[in-house]
């Protein structure tokens, strides 16, 4: 990535053209467009089995789109794992499109700090000293550096999503794609993970963040998707998706979480 390309605010980064999938005769995604921009961070909201987790996990290729067309910085996204003749790799997407789960998937047998070194190690080749610093660094800000040589067993369910995210970041991705990470959580520990991702947004991390938390995707959110039986029904900023729906089944939707 150039620095032109990196300070460009606004400019698209990821878009989704479009996008399909399908399970069989049964059809989760409908054709869905979404252009994520620099800087942007669109909450997705919707009732289970609207096809939001599917959707973002089509977003970096953990799922294979059935139709339609991914693009990264306005290159299309293959179906091979390296970069073919004009399009790019699956495995250079995801390289630059960072993802964090609702079930934290570190690994068991490793360190914290070794859970956050492991991507820029061995995959980007990056010394292990360099590594390591920045590894603290990221731990330093979603407040673990004192647990950097804990195992994942020793942490609660926050501080485990804490390290995912701060996984994540030490691949330095350009956009960081998080599917349900409160919806594992008890509800005590939700706020702290909240917390390191707000301040994302404030940092200016592209975001696309599938969430049931209506309050905090209003609060951190630029744009709000509202997907519904598989398509978008209802696209706006926060105070009109959120707190002015206007299609029923929003409506419906928004009032279950209103007390």
């Amino acid at each position: 990535m150039n620095m032109t390309q990196q300070s460009q605010t606004g400019a698209p980064v990821l878009e989704a053209a479009g996008l399909q999938k399908s399970y069989g005769i049964h059809e989760v995604l409908k054709g869905i467009d979404l252009t994520l921009t620099r800087g942007e961070v669109v909450a997705l909201i919707g009732p289970s089995g609207s096809g939001k987790s599917t959707f973002i996990r089509c977003l970096n290729v953990m799922e294979m789109p059935t139709g339609g067309t991914i693009r990264f910085r306005g290159r299309d996204v293959g179906t091979s794992f390296r970069d073919a003749g004009d399009k790019i790799g699956i495995g250079t997407l995801r390289r630059h499109v960072g993802m964090v789960f609702q079930h934290f998937n570190l690994f068991p047998h490793k360190t914290v700090l070794e859970n956050v070194i492991e991507g820029p190690v061995i995959v980007c080749r990056k010394p292990k000293k360099e590594a390591i610093a920045h590894a603290m660094d990221l731990l330093a800000q979603v407040g673990l550096a004192e647990k950097h040589a804990a195992y994942p067993n020793h942490l609660s369910g926050g501080q485990k999503q804490r390290v995912a995210i701060a996984r994540a970041l030490a691949m330095e991705p350009e956009v960081l794609l998080l599917d349900e990470v409160t919806s594992a959580l008890d509800p005590e520990l939700v706020g702290e993970v909240l917390a390191v991702i707000r301040k994302l947004a404030e940092d200016g991390m592209t975001m696309a963040i599938v969430t049931h938390e209506m309050a905090f995707a209003a609060d951190v959110s630029s744009r709000v998707l509202f997907l519904d039986q598989g398509v978008i029904a209802e696209t706006g900023s926060p105070d009109q998706v959120i707190l002015n729906p206007q299609n029923p089944r929003l409506q419906a939707f928004v009032s279950r979480f209103r007390g």
